[in-house]
């Protein structure tokens, strides 16, 4: 096998999986943090606003071409090592975005670390469902994933806070620090593996079959429709449902911890019903947003933590259906196609809103186009499989 050749022993302890969760938390900062000092950023590198946003866009596109990437150059390595490897180039990454003295050098570290970050997930995706019982194996990945979404809630603020009371090199010195934090986490608390086998032709071309392109559509499809909403989260507060610009940051909280009780939500359902919880959380994620859609004006918190909620609760399902339709032996690389999957209708999605925008339709027409998306994934979804 490619991702695990010698079967990792099924424990008790969350150790492993809080070491892995370290991770995710300090790779979801990294990713995340950037938006809140952009303004920082472009003024003492020299740079225009939009310029600036390179960093975010340039991190997007390591992560979703990079990683796989580096899945098929690391198959033949153990995963623990991979781990390793892969924080060692996160940490590195965010040195270097603390120390460049230049955009071109930021920028570059920038992709670098986007690298990484698919990679992880892909991998800790893979350790995390070796180290528990077959029921709990979508509940694991939702515990990895439970770093990423911590990382919104509490890192986010705090960094952003942090970069604008010190400066923003401040703030990923500090992600740096959680970087070898999570480092020796890995070392220490993450089993060792034989190494991996070199992923074959045959591997390769399996993830052409209709199940795996068909999970990846799911994927792109079902989160496009979040970040046409999420991009645009802002104005949609203080235009349409009249939140005042200073209240913003609280409904982002609140948005935040519907993230946290969404995966975990998600993962236990993945568990549960594993042949129904993608069809599940697709039609919630749908009739959510047209519910958000007539509730934001009106009970605009309880919307906040309801789309939440719907956002990450697709995360487990889909990433465990990849990972179960991959081909044998290369469920690190399915599990890191995901990921970008995920970013990848990340980008389609905001891409979407703006055109949307564009078009004169206005804020209010977001919310019922986005239902469409996971409605299109829904519909993928069930379709009955060839076997």
């Amino acid at each position: 096998m490619a991702s695990i050749s010698a079967p990792l022993h099924e424990t008790s302890s969350p150790a492993p999986l809080i070491a892995l969760g370290l991770g995710a938390f300090g790779i979801g900062l990294t990713e995340f943090v950037i938006m809140g000092l952009l303004p920082q950023v472009a003024n003492d590198l020299g740079t225009s606003l939009p310029t600036a946003g390179l960093l975010i866009s340039g991190y997007a596109l390591g992560v979703t071409f990079g990683g796989p990437l580096l899945a098929v150059l690391a198959a033949r390595l153990p995963n623990r090592s991979v781990l390793l490897i892969l924080m060692a180039i996160f940490t590195a990454g965010n040195i270097l975005c603390a120390t460049a003295p230049g955009f071109a050098l930021v920028l570059l570290a920038r992709i670098v670390t986007g690298f990484a970050h698919g990679t992880f997930f892909g991998t800790a995706s893979v350790v995390a469902q070796a180290v528990v019982p077959p029921e709990r194996k979508a509940s694991a990945i939702a515990l990895i994933f439970t770093g990423l979404t911590l990382a919104t809630v509490i890192g986010l603020p705090f960094g952003t806070w942090l970069g604008q009371a010190f400066g923003w090199r401040a703030t990923f010195w500090a992600v740096s620090a959680i970087g070898l934090l999570a480092l020796a986490g890995i070392a220490v608390w993450v089993p060792r593996t034989d190494a991996g086998q070199p992923l074959s032709f045959g591997q390769l071309a399996g993830f052409l079959k209709p199940a795996p392109l068909r999970a990846l559509a799911m994927t792109v499809a079902g989160y496009a429709g979040v970040f046409m909403v999420f991009t645009y989260i802002a104005p949609l507060l203080t235009e349409m449902a009249g939140i005042p610009e200073s209240r913003v940051s609280l409904y982002l909280l609140l948005f935040g911890l519907g993230l946290v009780a969404g995966n975990i939500a998600g993962g236990r359902l993945a568990d549960r019903f594993p042949a129904k919880a993608v069809p599940l959380v697709l039609a919630g994620l749908a009739l959510g947003l047209l519910a958000i859609w007539g509730a934001l004006v009106w009970t605009t918190a309880l919307a906040m933590v309801l789309f939440g909620v719907l956002a990450f609760a697709t995360v487990a399902p889909l990433q465990a259906r990849m990972m179960a339709r991959s081909p044998a032996g290369a469920d690190r690389l399915g599990a890191t196609l995901n990921i970008s999957a995920f970013n990848l209708g990340n980008a389609i999605g905001a891409w979407i809103g703006g055109v949307v925008l564009s078009s004169g339709l206005g804020l209010a027409a977001l919310l019922p186009l986005a239902a469409l998306l996971p409605l299109v994934a829904l519909t993928m979804a069930l379709i009955p499989e060839r076997a």
